[in-house]
């Protein structure tokens, strides 16, 4: 795999300035960076929010049609809560600072159909290294079906991207726990990109099989044996809570890097950046509903996603009180501070974005 190199003299001040201004906060209040009760207590109850409605179907205590597909739909919402609130601060190494801990709770990503070393390797590596980069970023890399970046070829078809992108956007979950990781390992070890995970190729994909057929056990096969439905109508509300679930995922990441506030990049013919690493973050990463705290919440914090790219050593609980000392910082260096003040005004800016880049107007 190519690697893209940073310009470690640009701008290297502001990094050290932010770094120290950030690491005095933790100190002078006496914190962790890990998680706190808090964020333990938004454990518990985002693991509830996912498993409460499937014990209710499995013993039988809810059996109505209506209501059922009603609890997958909960479901789909815990399920996003965990992929936002618990398995990403795990996969990161911010949960605890016992890597044994991480690992331990990382695992629930099992749980929404993922597997752990893809999502290391296309998350943390990937997109955290290469934010918006062409052909180093995946999470920007969905050609040919949609364009996500000027740089990349646009089709006739991408004209309608506006409005289809959200049928795919809605099958993402289902995508990842039927095809994706299976694509993905391959993929990443023809890259040489397993090493540094420190595993082989032959023991990532037992996990992978491993973790697939374990969900297919708890999510599919018992609802189909207890649940006292058709097997055709526990698939629909296995489909919807994909379909939430995956729509939640797919835009509130999205939001935060492709918009038309932020800045795509190609790398040079000897693969360097004109900006440090934590400048190119800013041009890459835009905010949203920073006071919204039930929104941020729910979505792990990751409406401060330029906090959490600049820091994703640190758990997203502390997000909302490092941003002040981060934007502070970017204006006296006069850097960008991206940020929307609503989900929707992000989302507005997302659909616009995506609309001129399918009709070629960027």
């Amino acid at each position: 795999m190519e690697t893209i190199s940073f310009n470690n003299k640009d701008n290297t001040e502001f990094v050290k300035v932010l770094r120290k201004r950030v690491n005095r906060y933790f100190k002078e209040n006496k914190i962790t960076k890990y998680a706190n009760f808090s964020m333990k207590l938004k454990t518990v109850v985002m693991l509830l929010i996912y498993f409460t409605p499937l014990v209710l179907m499995l013993t039988g205590v809810i059996q109505n049609l209506w209501l059922v597909l009603l609890l997958w739909g909960f479901m789909g919402l815990g399920m996003a809560g965990i992929g936002f609130s618990v398995m990403h601060d795990a996969n990161h190494g911010t949960y605890s600072k016992n890597q044994k801990v991480n690992k331990t709770i990382a695992f629930v990503i099992s749980l929404i159909g993922g597997t752990s070393i893809n999502w290391k390797i296309q998350h943390n590596v990937l997109h955290h290294s290469y934010t918006n980069i062409e052909g180093h970023d995946e999470d920007i890399s969905l050609e040919p079906l949609l364009r996500l970046s000027p740089s990349q070829k646009r089709y006739k078809i991408h004209r309608f991207q506006a409005f289809y992108i959200w049928a795919l956007y809605s099958i993402m979950t289902l995508y990842w726990f039927s095809i994706k990781d299976f694509d993905q390992i391959k993929r990443y070890k023809n890259k040489d990109l397993l090493k540094g995970q420190g595993i082989t190729f032959n023991k990532a994909l037992l996990g992978i099989i491993v973790n697939k057929v374990l969900y297919i056990g708890v999510l599919i096969a018992l609802p189909l044996i207890f649940v006292q439905l058709p097997w055709w109508q526990i698939m629909i509300g296995f489909v919807i809570m994909h379909v939430i679930c995956g729509l939640l995922l797919s835009t509130v990441f999205q939001c935060a890097h492709v918009v038309g506030e932020t800045e795509f990049f190609e790398s040079d013919k000897n693969l360097s950046m004109e900006n440090n690493w934590a400048v190119h973050q800013m041009k890459t990463t835009l905010n949203f509903a920073q006071k919204n705290r039930i929104l941020s919440w729910f979505v792990g914090g990751l409406n401060f996603q330029i906090e959490h790219h600049l820091f994703p050593n640190i758990c997203h609980i502390h997000y909302r009180k490092i941003s002040k000392i981060v934007k502070e910082t970017a204006l006296e260096y006069k850097l960008p501070y991206h940020s929307h003040p609503s989900f929707f005004k992000a989302l507005k800016s997302h659909i616009q974005l995506i609309n001129k880049l399918g009709v070629g107007k960027v």
